[in-house]
């Protein structure tokens, strides 16, 4: 099961709450380590100095309905000049000069920043964010269209479609680690749609931490990814496909009961893992078992 189709509406608060929310979430600290360490371009006497840039970058989807041009305006008449640093001269650029200073700024900054920035920020208070104790966390992927271009196209590639078609647009693939709670992402890979959910997300769990419940559909069970997730020491909750037949070994009160699972049948008598698996539903009243 894929993520539904996301889109951005117009946010009900105000502009001053949207820049205050920028500046909370990015503080100017993690912006400075990022350019520095991807050596990002960052000349003040630019019209559009680094910082401006990836302000603009992230408020672009806060203002998605607003030319880029006005979006730029926002940003200068709402953000502080220590957080902006413009001089005293500052002009408004044309859509050209922003089209180029977002070349010249370039996307390693902004991939730094995520990783910088993103992060579980619920708490204890936060609805939904805790079950009995434990974070809980989602992994799942969705594909989106792109402008059809060569340089996408030679990228990312096409879909499948029937023979004697040709797709319309390329496409991506996007696969996110999530808290489940506040909806907030805290990993994310970006990659050619030829190259599978499950792959990439055994990647996202470089993210995933003890105390973390992991959820996650029937499309990417592995034994990798069962593997993986307990040497996170994390706890986790996995839909199983249809095909997977596992041996009851002992039922338990519960509902749930104990089996085996293997890498494949040439290693299931060498390599083997105890998993909890549910049969219907899942009654969390004690999750300690889930990981043996």
């Amino acid at each position: 099961m894929q993520l539904k189709e996301l889109s951005l509406t117009t946010p009900k608060i105000s502009p001053e709450e949207i820049l205050q929310a920028i500046a909370i979430a990015r503080p100017s600290q993690m912006l400075e380590a990022a350019i520095e360490s991807t050596r990002s371009q960052h000349q003040r006497h630019h019209m559009l100095p680094t910082h401006l840039v990836v302000a603009l970058i992230i408020a672009m989807s806060l203002w998605s309905k607003d030319s880029i041009e006005d979006v730029l305006q926002n940003l200068v008449q709402g953000l502080s000049g220590q957080w902006v640093r413009l001089s005293q001269r500052w002009k408004k650029p044309s859509k050209s000069s922003i089209s180029e200073a977002r070349q010249r700024v370039g996307p390693q900054v902004m991939s730094r920043l995520f990783h910088l920035v993103a992060r579980p920020l619920g708490t204890e208070q936060t609805p939904g964010v805790f079950l009995n104790g434990l974070r809980l966390m989602a992994v799942d992927g969705t594909g989106f269209d792109l402008p059809d271009t060569d340089a996408n196209a030679r990228v990312f590639g096409y879909p499948g479609t029937r023979t004697g078609t040709v797709a319309s647009f390329s496409k991506a693939r996007l696969v996110l680690l999530v808290e489940a709670g506040t909806h907030l992402i805290t990993d994310a890979l970006l990659s050619p749609y030829r190259i599978g959910e499950r792959r990439k997300a055994l990647k996202l769990l470089r993210s995933v931490t003890p105390g973390m419940l992991l959820m996650w559909d029937r499309g990417l069970h592995s034994f990798k990814m069962v593997k993986t997730t307990q040497d996170c020491g994390s706890h986790f909750l996995g839909r199983v496909p249809q095909h997977v037949k596992v041996e009851v070994v002992q039922t338990f009160e519960d509902g749930s009961f104990l089996s085996w699972i293997a890498p494949d049948r040439k290693l299931k008598q060498k390599v083997a893992m105890q998993i909890f698996l549910l049969t219907l539903f899942f009654v969390p009243l004690n999750l300690s078992p889930l990981v043996a």
